[in-house]
């Protein structure tokens, strides 16, 4: 029954936030355009419900002779290849706004575990021992509130199964302000690598606080 009404919170939301966002998204594509070459979309194939693929849509961050399907932490100087407009759009999370496309088609949701690259099957064989992708992505969920790119993937996994476990409206209510203060203090970005392992409760009573 839950899923039936978070379905129908993404599609209201998401439709709200493409059209409240508009004008900054005219303002980034126009910024895009003028700090790089190359288009102002970057699609890349991620997994959806039940190990489908689809296209993840992102504004554009990298050069684009950068690496195809590649982690950036897998990067060797992934600095060399971000551009300008691209950090910002990092550090600010904004280069994820067009994932709002994919909410409300249905493809994500915007609480729910983060879609892993088609060719991540070690997080994605963790995430099935928890039956994290058996329900659809997120935007952000429990793990990016967690730790983010801070954690190692059987960590991560298992949070994601955290969520799966304990899924309400909630748990998504505190993974959706939890992102607005990670985003806004910049915690858990690692560019060019994993980052150190913290320690993270992975326990029923760590989601009640």
């Amino acid at each position: 029954m839950y899923m039936k009404f978070k379905r129908l919170i993404d599609i209201i939301l998401s439709l709200i936030g493409l059209i409240v966002l508009s004008p900054l998204y005219i303002i980034l594509i126009i910024a895009i355009k003028f700090d790089s070459r190359g288009p102002v979309l970057f699609k890349q194939k991620r997994i959806g419900i039940n190990k489908t693929h689809f296209n993840i849509l992102k504004f554009r961050t990298m050069r684009i002779d950068t690496p195809k399907d590649t982690p950036t932490h897998m990067l060797g100087n992934p600095e060399q290849y971000i551009t300008k407009m691209g950090k910002f759009l990092r550090k600010t999370s904004l280069d994820e706004l067009p994932q709002i496309w994919n909410i409300f088609i249905g493809q994500m949701s915007i609480i729910g575990p983060r879609p892993a690259l088609w060719n991540q099957y070690d997080l994605i064989a963790e995430r099935d021992k928890y039956g994290a992708n058996d329900i659809p992505p997120g935007l952000t969920g429990w793990a990016q509130i967690n730790g983010r790119d801070e954690l190692p993937i059987e960590v991560k996994a298992k949070l994601d199964g955290e969520y799966v476990e304990q899924i309400n409206l909630w748990m998504d209510v505190k993974c959706f302000f939890g992102t607005i203060v990670s985003v806004v203090k910049s915690d858990g970005v690692v560019e060019g690598g994993t980052g150190p392992k913290k320690e993270v409760a992975c326990s029923k009573e760590s989601i009640s606080k």
